[in-house]
């Protein structure tokens, strides 16, 4: 490291530790900062580390209450600050954290596609492909704890968040590359890193551990709350109802997708198809206690879905991505949900047997119209999330 470099670590571990004194502490966000502390980082990254973009406390609308903020699976040692984030969106969009520099994250993780990959599996450093389809991050914050991976293997978004870096095919840090350590000595010779994780910890030492509370605190950031179905939602809302007034018809909606909406979040006795059972409004997240949707007989792995927040901003759908449209997922639920001993029992009828939703074909229609209106186009585009290297 350079004598240059060495000034701009040691004068940053200065400043930061003057605000924070451990690894379970936070720093709070400078109102200003010299722009010549951080050359590393200006040098590389389209950051101002003295003017943070806002990702601690962002403002929803109001059918994002209390209620739904207790679902938040952040946990009391890692809550989203805006310089844990900012790491968190550099070491997600860095192509350096895979073996060979090829992909980072956001490789499988698009963000104008939804945080997810459209195609059906993805592309790993060395050309391999993946075993699961990318699953969509929006809304991630709110899925229940425990239940990270489509196979709900790992049990926080800190938990999961290495474990990609570390996959043979994936990013190709695994033990026959030596593993995570080999990707943190490498980290250690980038000049921005000792100087943004001194920034967010207080010191510069680079540990799996921060590594994944920084990436999780980037993940919880990603909140979709501005898709049509936000705006009608929001115009409507009372708490005080019971079904908090999602099935009020939207002003901003045309009538299929009202149609839609309809059959979205009213059960099956009640004339409807049931989905809002798992999949509460507002994050569209899938509840805790939700089993799998039947995909093949006999399957026994109780299989995630993510929220279906931004759903239709890319194809390809379930863990395997089987499904190459919405209508084709809408179909499933009509005629090809499968028995098995982890089917939810949401998905069976009064017999005990599969459910099969009698849905015309204008309904299933409604359906996919319904889910088009989840789509938050400012996600996709939002500069907070977006690649900041300068190319």
């Amino acid at each position: 490291m350079s004598a240059t470099k060495r000034c701009v670590v040691a004068a940053l571990v200065v400043f930061a530790s003057a605000c924070t004194s451990s690894e379970g502490e936070q720093a709070t966000t400078p109102t200003t900062a010299p722009s010549d502390q951080y050359a590393a980082v200006t040098q590389v990254l389209q950051i101002d580390l003295g003017q943070l973009p806002n990702y601690a406390s962002p403002t929803w609308p109001a059918h994002y209450d209390a209620l739904v903020r207790g679902q938040d699976n952040a946990t009391a040692n890692n809550p989203v600050t805006d310089r844990g984030a900012t790491l968190g969106r550099v070491l997600f969009h860095d192509r350096k954290l895979s073996l060979n520099g090829t992909v980072s994250c956001a490789s499988c993780h698009k963000q104008g596609e939804g945080f997810t990959d459209s195609a059906k599996l993805s592309v790993g450093f060395s050309g391999g492909t993946t075993a699961t389809h990318s699953m969509r991050l929006a809304n991630a914050r709110f899925y229940a704890p425990g239940s990270a991976f489509w196979d709900r293997r790992a049990p926080s978004l800190e938990a999961q968040a290495t474990e990609p870096i570390k996959n043979a095919v994936e990013m190709g840090f695994d033990s026959a590359h030596g593993g995570i350590d080999s990707l943190l000595d490498r980290m250690r010779t980038l000049p921005y890193y000792p100087v943004l994780f001194a920034f967010t910890f207080g010191d510069s030492s680079i540990t799996e551990a921060r590594t994944q509370r920084a990436l999780a605190q980037y993940v919880r950031s990603l909140v979709s709350v501005n898709a049509r179905f936000d705006q009608g939602f929001a115009a409507v809302f009372n708490a005080q109802l019971p079904d908090r007034g999602v099935t009020t018809p939207f002003a901003n909606y045309t009538a299929q997708e009202n149609r839609g909406k309809q059959l979205f979040f009213l059960p099956p006795p009640q004339g409807g198809a049931g989905c809002g059972g798992c999949h509460v409004a507002p994050t569209l997240a899938l509840v805790g206690n939700s089993l799998s949707n039947g995909l093949d007989a006999g399957e026994t792995t109780i299989f995630k879905s993510p929220s279906l927040k931004n759903v239709a901003a890319a194809g390809s759908y379930m863990h395997d991505g089987r499904f190459a449209t919405l209508a084709q997922v809408v179909q499933h639920y009509v005629r090809g949900v499968q028995d098995g001993p982890a089917l939810d029992q949401r998905l069976r009828g009064p017999n005990g047997q599969p459910q099969r939703l009698q849905l015309s074909a204008a309904d299933q229609g409604a359906l996919v119209a319904f889910l088009q209106t989840l789509t938050d186009a400012g996600l996709a585009t939002d500069v907070r999330f977006g690649d900041p290297f300068r190319k």
